[in-house]
């Protein structure tokens, strides 16, 4: 009997609705949402209830999954991370820098896993050892940036370089699997120059797109019609990756490499702000309706009578998922370099995940003929079983650090300007220390009623007896370079303090401490910034420099499940409390009444001292 697509539909939109409700209940496994689609698309397809009807129309919305789902990784792809890392000074030996390193394992793991396939090939249990070579060096970066973010590691060098190792697999490994599958489906032909010509397509379209976002005029546009009903970025999104896709096509090159393309241009193009609006209402798209229907499809089709059908397919699925860690692992040592062994081996169990790029190629794999079903299903399943497991070791092996209960701030340098910050610091109640290697002046600051440490700052021993290792805050006033940097770097990978500011003089100087997570303030720049706010907004300036007015700002990073998911015109904070301004991923967010906190946010508060010292504490809790 033919079963109405709709029919078949209402049960995968039914399973999609279902599944992060139940992955909830799972959390102390930490089982991704997409594991639980491709689980569900088992129970419920050809290897399970077979309740799932294959028709065009669901082909098509999978196949659209599919693609929109290779358009957001391309929107992950951050070229300001690519290109400016580091955390410390540019003198450092080139084999310690993040980038470095991510390239070097990227050819190591390339290397170990075409020879592991050639392995598995010389078994008779693959055919294609390239094709899966490329395939066990994917990494899941849709995995590698919550578990990092989690951690509160990508403001570190060591999440800087996983971040960048799982960016540089993700892009390369997409182009030789675009050059690979093209080969094999095509053969060696002069057509193959046509990848080529898809990427200088992409930089042209870049370089003309960035010309075209410096035009006023045309920002003002878009900024008008990207509200209500007209949602231009939404649409623009959207035509951008179809018409790259159709480019591809045009072109003999598969969509994968022309959806991917389509969202590294919009995240080159895209502001901070817009970007991060954007990718909120396109992620909310994809991951609430075409991705899960990719997924679940896939679970659809999942044969698990073939995988069982014999020892060799079962020894296959052992081989694989072995060899998957192997390949990442030996490589991952290169982390060593720079970080202990713990690090490094925790570094490549979570590279070791794989998803959304490993099933997506086989998928095309398969199409083509290129491996056959039972490679696919076991393909499948490693991506299921490291998905899951990878998390859960790297977790292990980097245990959460203790919580500590940070307090009090530190100030680095003796001069009037360390002196007048730690007066105004010590009048809102904080705990203030100063650390400067003049006894005179350290005396002169002692006097006056404050904690003094005397010693060179940039030794590790000295910020220690600050008291580093349980302050809040750092503020380094220092006008001696080589100080500044060393105290902001042990400060930031040392003592993990979480809020480091410096004053910084030269731009040089200020821009590796703001690739380390620094807050930098030039002088210069921040009095021409003070004497316009005087001028421009008088009200908000003398809110934030008058004393005597019973008015307070603070901050708060939203910690509150209760106050998350939440738009603001259904929260209540307490007394005069109001929130100024949203920060979310480096990005400030305008409030307005549809707004939605999200955990990790911080929020700037205004509003009488006893109101906003309770809204902090709500927030907070």
């Amino acid at each position: 009997m033919h079963q109405d697509p709709f029919v078949s539909l209402l049960i995968i939109t039914g399973l999609a609705a279902l599944v992060p409700i139940l992955a909830r209940q799972f959390h102390r496994i930490q089982l991704p949402i997409v594991v639980g689609e491709i689980l569900a698309g088992i129970i419920v397809g050809r290897s399970g209830l077979n309740l799932i009807e294959p028709s065009e129309t669901l082909t098509f919305l999978a196949e659209f999954g599919f693609v929109y789902l290779l358009f957001l990784s391309g929107l992950e792809v951050d070229f300001d991370a690519l290109f400016h890392t580091g955390s410390g000074s540019d003198e450092g030996p080139l084999w310690k820098s993040p980038l470095f390193m991510a390239v070097v394992v990227f050819l190591l793991t390339v290397l170990f896993g075409f020879l592991s396939a050639l392995g598995l090939s010389q078994l008779g249990l693959v055919e294609t050892p390239l094709l899966i070579g490329l395939l066990l060096s994917t990494t899941s970066l849709g995995i590698v940036v919550p578990v990092l973010k989690e951690r509160n590691l990508l403001g570190r060098a060591y999440g800087q370089a996983l971040l960048l190792a799982a960016l540089v697999a993700d892009f390369a490994t997409l182009l030789l699997l675009t050059v690979v599958i093209a080969v094999m489906s095509q053969g060696l032909t002069p057509d193959l120059l046509l990848i080529f010509v898809l990427l200088v397509l992409f930089a042209l379209f870049a370089r003309l797109g960035q010309q075209v976002m410096q035009i006023k005029a045309w920002n003002r546009m878009v900024e008008e019609l990207s509200a209500a009903t007209a949602q231009i970025r939404v649409r623009g999104a959207f035509a951008l990756m179809v018409a790259w896709v159709v480019v591809a096509q045009a072109l003999g090159v598969e969509v994968i490499l022309g959806a991917f393309l389509a969202g590294v241009i919009v995240s080159l193009l895209a502001g901070r702000e817009e970007e991060s609006t954007l990718r909120e209402k396109l992620d909310a798209i994809g991951y609430g309706f075409f991705i899960p229907i990719f997924f679940i499809s896939v679970g659809v089709g999942f044969n698990l009578p073939a995988l069982l059908s014999s020892p060799q397919t079962i020894l296959l699925v052992i081989l694989l998922v072995v060899v998957a860690y192997i390949v990442k692992l030996v490589p991952a040592l290169v982390f060593r370099l720079r970080f202990s062994w713990r690090e490094a081996i925790a570094g490549g169990f979570l590279l070791s995940s794989h998803l959304s790029l490993t099933i997506a190629a086989a998928a095309i794999a398969l199409d083509i003929g290129a491996i056959d079903e039972v490679v696919n299903s076991a393909i499948i399943l490693v991506a299921i079983v490291t998905c899951t497991l990878s998390p859960f070791l790297f977790t292990r092996l980097y245990p959460a650090e203790a919580k500590v209960k940070r307090e009090g701030v530190i100030i680095v340098g003796g001069d009037e300007m360390a002196q007048l910050l730690a007066q105004r610091l010590a009048r809102v109640g904080e705990t203030v220390t100063v650390v400067g290697r003049d006894p005179a002046r350290m005396e002169k600051i002692k006097s006056q009623g404050f904690r003094v440490v005397i010693g060179l700052p940039s030794e590790p021993e000295v910020l220690k007896a600050a008291g580093a290792e349980r302050a809040e805050a750092l503020v380094s006033v220092t006008t001696n370079t080589e100080i500044r940097e060393a105290v902001c770097t042990l400060a930031r990978e040392i003592f993990h303090i979480p809020t480091v500011v410096a004053r910084v003089g030269s731009m040089r100087s200020a821009e590796r401490l703001r690739r380390m997570g620094v807050r930098v303030v030039q002088p210069a720049l921040a009095t021409v910034i003070a004497l316009e706010g005087a001028l421009r907004f008088p009200t908000a300036f003398d809110v934030l420099v008058r004393q005597d007015d019973d008015v307070e700002v603070g901050e708060a990073v939203v910690r509150n499940p209760h106050m998350v998911n939440r738009p603001l015109r259904r929260l209540r904070l307490p007394g005069n409390a109001l929130i100024l301004s949203i920060r979310r991923d480096n990005t400030v967010i305008v409030p307005h009444g549809d707004a939605v906190l999200r955990r990790g946010d911080r929020v700037a508060l205004i509003g009488s001292p006893e109101s906003v010292m309770e809204a902090i504490r709500i927030l907070e809790a």
